[in-house]
């Protein structure tokens, strides 16, 4: 990864926009450092925030946020910009490292399904928290990621990020009403799930 400077990339966009974004990507693809450095001290504040929700660790997130970083500069010539834009696709390699991260955390700390499955068993929820309550514990986390994408990052963001729908929509790089049926969606698929585990839980409102 470059040594960042403190030289602005003119563009011809309006800066910090997400074409602004995008057209930074593009110069950095090209091996731009200075066009690094701007895509960075734009969105590594947002990339931290997301981090550190996920993570509940800043030390950890700002570690995330690096990876994060130095994985963009080595991959943005492979970017596919039809999949999303650069904000997207930071913002979804931070969630995926950030969980990363989490589940290696979870397993050194060598946490027994059977007390995860105890805990389960005694809710009396609503779907919605007990998808929060889920991905709060090694074992029914691994049921969150069995419901498949795009609902997998979908439930995650909403009730273990805790972000709304429009930020949903916003850090996913999709209309408002796929992000909603993307939780609509993963919400009842982990109620299918939950139901062969034996999870007793309320139906979704």
């Amino acid at each position: 990864m470059p040594i960042l400077s403190s030289h602005v990339v003119d563009i011809g966009v309006s800066p910090q926009s997400s074409q602004w974004c995008d057209a930074l990507l593009e110069q950095v693809a090209r091996g731009d450092q200075h066009a690094f450095e701007q895509l960075f001290d734009h969105l590594a504040p947002q990339a931290l925030g997301l981090a550190t929700r996920i993570i509940h660790d800043h030390a950890q997130a700002e570690e995330v946020v690096q990876e994060v970083f130095v994985e963009v500069w080595r991959k943005a010539p492979q970017f596919d910009a039809t999949l999303g834009g650069a904000r997207s696709w930071v913002l979804r390699l931070t969630r995926m490292r950030s969980i990363d991260r989490l589940r290696s955390f979870i397993a050194s700390h060598d946490r027994e399904e059977k007390d995860a499955t105890q805990r389960a068993a005694s809710w009396s929820l609503s779907v919605e928290d007990e998808a929060v309550s889920a991905v709060e514990n090694a074992e029914l986390r691994q049921i969150v990621d069995d419901i498949g994408e795009p609902h997998t990052t979908a439930i995650v963001l909403a009730f273990f990020v805790g972000l709304t729908h429009s930020e949903l929509a916003e850090a996913t790089g999709v209309p408002l009403g796929t992000a909603k049926t993307r939780v609509r969606d993963g919400l009842r698929k982990l109620k299918t799930l939950l139901d062969g585990k034996g999870v007793t839980h309320y139906d979704p409102r």
